[in-house]
């Protein structure tokens, strides 16, 4: 019986271990790579694209504050 539950558990930790080795050879191929790549590239687009909303929020109201939108408008 003993033998029986240690094999049960060398099987488990087999079929575990196949899947994590399926897992990362997935994720070292070209593929992996490709996506590992777009979702980084996503990634700094997004940052890009905040740091421009908040310098456009950060200009106008120092224009306001400045009163340069008053000034611009009459000339």
């Amino acid at each position: 019986m003993k033998r029986l539950v240690w094999m049960g558990i060398g099987v488990a930790i087999g079929v575990i271990a196949f899947r994590k080795v399926s897992e990362a050879q997935s994720s070292l191929g070209p593929e992996g790579l490709n996506r590992a790549v777009g979702r980084l590239a996503d990634g700094v687009y997004e940052f890009a694209d905040a740091v421009r909303d908040g310098m456009r929020e950060r200009e106008t109201d120092l224009r306001a504050a400045l009163g340069v939108e008053a000034e611009a408008a009459r000339h």
